[in-house]
């Protein structure tokens, strides 16, 4: 009996031992396991954002790594924003679509949707987080279809300092503007910086003086441009400031694009120019210690009719065609990850677009959002985008006298018309 108890003893402590043996094998193999490699395509319309993109992108890599043993190479595309739109729909229409990309939401989400280029993102994460106005701009049918990046409350900028030293505020009705222009520029002040190197930037007029002139006087327009009802030359009107923007800016405009503008007008070589506050991070690299505010463009003589834009314009989609669709929706979800993602936006100069972004927002975004508290804001119009971007080509001809008023009237009725056709 005693050396069968032995036995016994014997055999368990084999047993156990060989168990051990076997856990910490097993444990061993884990921890040596190597990483399965993802490459992920990622297109980003911010050429001017990479460093900060690549740094952020470097940590999910470690976090991903860590968390899933999963090693993310992103092969990062960043066109010029003049080129980007004709990109992507190049590569999305040859199946060559990335993983993830930006686009416009309010411009491009409609026919990105209808092609079917976009996931639903509803069940995702970050969309619970988002803010309802901001989630509303990026709902189609009842599913979120992108991530908001830039939620914008955007005018003209102007500098405080050359205004203070000359004696204006912000003018809020056209003839104001004109007073405030002839008073620049007899104090020696040239009014606007022009920067019209790159075609989205001088459409930009259109974009502000159009917005304000429609969501208060011609609140039809848009509906009845689609019902092929309605003409440019309805609000012709918006030409007005535009024509005083042109005639009042600094020298040779074809010669600087949104890079050189930035130092331009952060080294006071104009005291207005009609750019977003995308720009501040450009302008404020040049010169940190600028002021400079955001006001409303004045359109005509109604205050009610000076507007500040409220846009969620770039966003964030998903491909359905991705082969790695877990990885790719967890890059997406980190871009809004709730302890990491305040501090992407507040380097960024984005307005927060989620619950949990809590961090100090820049005085020239509160300068907005008093006009936005006054009622005085309108959302982003819904254009077709082959519009915006006929825009951006005829206004940067208009700049040369190479076309008319009624010609730009001509071609934007057309090509609005044309886009309806086509589902667009």
């Amino acid at each position: 009996m005693k050396k069968l108890t032995i036995l016994t003893l014997s055999l368990l402590f084999a047993l156990v031992f060989t168990g051990q043996a076997a856990a910490a094998g097993s444990s061993e193999d884990v921890e040596n396991d190597a990483p399965r490699e993802v490459e992920l395509k990622v297109f980003l319309s911010f050429p001017r954002f990479q460093e900060q993109f690549e740094r952020y992108f470097e940590q999910f890599r470690e976090k991903e790594l860590k968390e899933k043993n999963i090693d993310v190479r992103i092969k990062l595309e960043m066109p010029n924003a003049d080129q980007a739109n004709q990109i992507l729909r190049s590569r999305l229409a040859s199946n060559d679509a990335p993983d993830l990309y930006t686009l416009h939401a309010i411009a491009h989400i409609p026919t990105f949707y209808k092609a079917g280029y976009l996931t639903d993102l509803s069940d995702q994460p970050f969309a619970d987080d988002l803010f309802d106005g901001v989630r509303r701009t990026v709902t189609y049918d009842g599913q979120v279809v992108a991530l908001p990046l830039e939620s914008l409350s955007w005018g003209y900028l102007y500098n405080k300092d050359i205004f203070d030293r000359v004696g204006l505020t912000p003018p809020q009705t056209i003839t104001e503007m004109e007073q405030a222009v002839a008073e620049l520029n007899a104090a020696g002040e040239t009014p606007f910086v022009l920067a019209f190197q790159e075609s989205w930037i001088p459409q930009l007029m259109m974009a502000l003086s159009l917005g304000g002139l429609v969501s208060s006087v011609e609140t039809d327009f848009v509906d009845a441009m689609n019902a092929g009802e309605a003409s440019y030359a309805d609000v012709a009107q918006v030409f007005d400031i535009i024509d005083i923007i042109m005639a009042n800016g600094t020298d040779r405009p074809f010669e600087a694009g949104s890079v050189a503008g930035s130092t331009m007008f952060a080294n006071g070589e104009g005291a207005m120019w009609v750019q977003g506050p995308w720009m501040a991070e450009s302008i404020l690299e040049v010169n940190p210690d600028m002021k400079f505010g955001v006001a409303p463009l004045p359109v005509n003589n109604s205050r009610e009719s000076t507007m500040i834009n409220l846009a969620t314009s770039t966003s964030l989609a998903v491909s359905p065609t991705t082969a790695e669709k877990e990885v790719a929706m967890d890059l997406l979800n980190y871009i809004l990850d709730a302890e990491d993602s305040g501090s992407l936006f507040e380097e960024l100069k984005f307005n927060p677009v989620a619950s949990f972004h809590d961090y100090e927002i820049f005085p020239w975004i509160e300068e907005a959002m008093t006009y936005v508290a006054e009622g005085r804001a309108y959302l982003d119009l819904s254009i077709p985008g082959a519009v915006t971007g006929e825009t951006a080509k005829l206004l940067q001809s208009y700049c040369l006298n190479d076309v008319s008023q009624d010609q730009i009237i001509e071609t934007l009725d057309r090509t609005w018309a044309q886009a309806v056709k086509a589902g667009q």
